[in-house]
């Protein structure tokens, strides 16, 4: 899985989280998209790596500006993970 970190900025509201949420998961094949007004940023869970111009087309047609693009390796933590050491 890759966890996709996108700044947007123009969100406000709930709205707005939806307006982004919506174009992206019909843009893209995601396992899971979230945004975030208050943090002024997207969350997106995927099984492959996202096209980074893609993406800032999907977000920009919504009205709001995509910003700086971070993906990286995401393992999904278990319900009992805490306290677990790291090898």
């Amino acid at each position: 899985m890759i966890q996709t970190t996108v700044k947007v900025s123009g969100m406000a509201c709930s709205m707005c989280e939806a307006h982004i949420n919506d174009a992206i998961r019909g843009a893209f094949p995601v396992e899971k998209v979230t945004s975030s007004h208050s943090k002024g940023e997207t969350v997106i869970l995927s099984k492959e790596p996202l096209d980074e111009n893609a993406l800032r087309t999907a977000i920009d047609a919504t009205g709001y500006t995509a910003g700086e693009i971070h993906a990286e390796t995401y393992e999904k933590k278990g319900l009992f993970h805490f306290g677990k050491k790291k090898d």
